[in-house]
């Protein structure tokens, strides 16, 4: 069986998240499938049908972009804040395969949209953030964008486009079966002159480049059903988009876990940060400072 066969096979589960590149036409990407995952971080709340699918959506998102990182300590987050709709604030965030997210919303317009609200309808007027913590010296950067189009994952082609002005596909799906759901994506990108740099593609030509054009239509192609089909493995997914291409590499990334990193000492360390007359005011009459998390829906008492 020759190197590129071998991308039909590979292990079927979940949370997972597969690293691909079709160098002849300078792609790479990332395909993933959350399971288990994705029901922790969901069971954490009494979230209503719509804001699951939500933020489901939001974590195969994170997932896929928090996987581009080379750096293992960096952390990337998505955050997407608004007002006049029915959530808030929603945000997620990847560290070396852990990932954990949160959303709050108003639960007493919930009943206003259906379980395939347009962003509009959820979040009225707002802006995605996208912000790459880089724990080397390199620092952080972040990219905003309206929150725009039909869904989340158009906003983050949009932030692609517009931030970093690299040609993006993402395609996400979610199924919902009582309890427990699975949720997969594919994020496909061009670089002209191979992953590692080079030139934009918008900036070296305003035509369109035939490659990208391509493989946009491949990757496009790609169904709900494929991405949520927890019996059809994330190389097999990849082996039917591109099983034509003269070579596709592929790289199985870090294990996929929930990881909230709230405890007690740091949250005392970031207490420790404020005033003593602040702290005074934070107390309640036992002494301690309450401190709740959102992400976990713990509450920690720190000891004055």
């Amino acid at each position: 069986m020759s190197e590129f066969a071998k991308v039909s096979e590979g292990q079927i589960g979940f949370d997972r998240v597969l690293a691909f590149t079709v160098p002849e036409k300078n792609v790479r990407g990332r395909v993933v499938r959350l399971g288990p995952v994705v029901d922790s971080v969901l069971s954490t709340h009494d979230y209503p049908s719509p804001i699951k699918h939500l933020l489901a959506e939001a974590l195969v998102l994170t997932t896929m972009l928090g996987s581009l990182l080379k750096d293992e300590e960096g952390q990337l987050t998505v955050q997407a804040q608004a007002d006049g709709g029915i959530v808030d604030l929603l945000v997620c965030d990847y560290r070396h395969g852990e990932l954990r997210g949160y959303v709050d919303y108003n639960q007493n317009r919930i009943d206003e949209i259906g379980s395939n609200a347009s962003l509009e309808a959820i979040f009225g007027e707002g802006y995605l953030a996208i912000t790459f913590d880089l724990a080397a010296s390199e620092g952080r950067y972040q990219g905003i964008v309206p929150l725009e189009g039909g869904s989340l994952s158009e906003a983050c082609e949009a932030y692609f486009q517009r931030s970093e002005q690299i040609p993006t596909l993402v395609r996400v799906g979610v199924r919902t079966t009582g309890e427990c759901c699975v949720a997969g994506g594919l994020l496909v990108q061009h670089f002209p002159d191979g992953e590692e740099g080079g030139e934009r593609l918008h900036i070296k030509s305003s035509e369109p480049d035939p490659h990208w054009e391509h493989v946009a239509v491949l990757a496009g192609s790609t169904r709900h059903d494929e991405l949520v089909n927890d019996g059809l493995t994330l190389e097999q997914l990849v082996w039917r988009l591109f099983h034509e291409e003269a070579e596709v590499r592929i790289e199985p990334l870090a294990d996929l876990t929930r990881g909230c990193r709230c405890t007690a000492e740091h949250y005392a360390s970031v207490l420790s940060r404020f005033p003593e007359s602040e702290r005074a005011e934070m107390r309640d009459d036992d002494g301690a400072i309450p401190v709740d998390c959102a992400f976990c829906s713990k509450t920690f008492r720190i000891a004055a």
